[in-house]
């Protein structure tokens, strides 16, 4: 691939590049470059909103550069603050590691692990002295730090901005420092920390690393930043059958931005939107689970819009049933034979049967004290994701 083929395909679906000449250059090198994205596992499960850097870092990859994955087993002890309106409460170092193997083993579903050297921060930063600690904060300037949005906002609404925060942006840049980076990936709202690796890249002598800004995927609400925060995500290590259900969901702009940001690819404006958005979700689920896998799920989904009740349904044998069934001992019962679910009766009632929730054979049943009895190839809805089908 020539350098101008290269270029325009590193380049695609990105926000921002600093700059498109720069990286030219480095792709004209004829070595390996050297491309670093920062991850800090303060969660065991990633989601689609944290691969579309590693997406591109897996482009790099198949172009034959080598893709440095850090891990901030250091950084994430503190906390990124960016986009923060408080501190982000303390994690420990071992919550970290058992994090980062979850994160790791889930992050090789997109790269090639053969081609991918990973390195933890603490290796460097529990090694410094306090003396090379404030050498190093002395090349950053407090107005600098002040520049940033979401610390000028927390400052002018009374909330504290903790020290250890401002240290982030050093950490960040120092890692570029330290793994020699030609490239670093970030989203959108990592620019300021990308930028203080250029600075010290450059008063270390280095040659500056490019900054490549990939756009914040949206969740699926369609508004806010995908995060599990906000209730809005798809897991990497959800069931095939939550991730196609969840997809189906999202609104037609949307599903356009996931085939771009999540699949590198343009949706054929040709296609049925419900079809085109099924082959969304089929692929995205193939490459977390299988073919098989993902198939199974999109046969559920075209099931349950054509009307049937029973798609995706988990059987219960009638015997596991106990006497005298009421409404709210029945969904109790089916939650705990079919999904090994315990669900408190003051759970199911306040949030499942009287808001109308739960249905049988597609009735809403809204009474928990109600008898009721069931037959073979009844239907309960308990939930979008938890359906039961009785058997004999």
């Amino acid at each position: 691939m020539s350098t101008k083929e290269a270029l325009a395909l590193l380049t695609a679906g990105t926000a921002k590049v600093l700059s498109e000449k720069e990286l030219a250059e480095k792709l004209e090198l004829g070595r390996p470059l050297r491309v670093k994205l920062g991850v800090d596992p303060t969660a065991p499960d990633i989601h689609l909103g944290h691969t579309v850097a590693i997406e591109k870092l897996r482009q790099f990859q198949k172009l034959g550069h080598t893709a440095v994955l850090i891990i901030g087993d250091f950084t994430a002890t503190v906390g990124d603050p960016t986009g923060r309106s408080v501190a982000r409460p303390p994690i420990t170092r071992e919550e970290v590691l058992a994090n980062a193997k979850t994160y790791t083993d889930q992050a090789f579903k997109i790269l090639d692990p053969e081609k991918t050297e990973v390195v933890y921060n603490g290796d460097w930063f529990r090694k410094m002295t306090y003396e090379e600690v404030l050498k190093l904060n002395s090349r950053v300037t407090m107005q600098q730090m002040l520049q940033r949005e979401d610390f000028k906002k927390r400052i002018a609404d009374g909330t504290e901005v903790r020290l250890n925060e401002i240290q982030y942006p050093i950490m960040q840049g120092w890692d570029s420092v330290m793994v020699k980076s030609d490239v670093e990936l970030g989203g959108t709202d990592q620019l300021f920390n990308n930028l203080v690796g250029r600075d010290f890249q450059k008063e270390e002598g280095m040659p500056q690393q490019v900054v490549i800004l990939m756009p914040l995927l949206e969740g699926l609400d369609g508004v806010k930043k995908m995060s599990k925060s906000s209730h809005n995500y798809i897991g990497v290590s959800e069931p095939a059958k939550d991730m196609v259900s969840k997809i189906m969901g999202i609104s037609d702009d949307l599903m356009d931005k996931y085939y771009t940001m999540l699949l590198g690819e343009d949706r054929d404006q040709s296609v049925d939107p419900r079809e085109a958005k099924l082959e969304l979700a089929r692929k995205i689920a193939t490459r977390y689970h299988s073919a098989e896998e993902a198939d199974a799920a999109v046969k559920i989904s075209r099931e349950m819009s054509s009307g049937n009740l029973a798609a995706g349904a988990t059987e219960v044998s009638l015997t596991d049933l106990p006497a005298d069934l009421t409404v709210l001992t029945l969904c109790s019962t089916a939650y705990q034979v079919a999904f090994n679910l315990k669900k408190s009766n003051g759970e199911l009632k306040k949030q499942s049967i009287i808001p109308g929730a739960i249905q049988l054979n597609g009735e809403k049943i809204t009474d928990p004290a109600a008898t009721i009895e069931v037959k073979a190839d009844d239907v309960l809805r308990l939930s979008k994701k938890h359906i039961v089908k009785f058997v004999v």
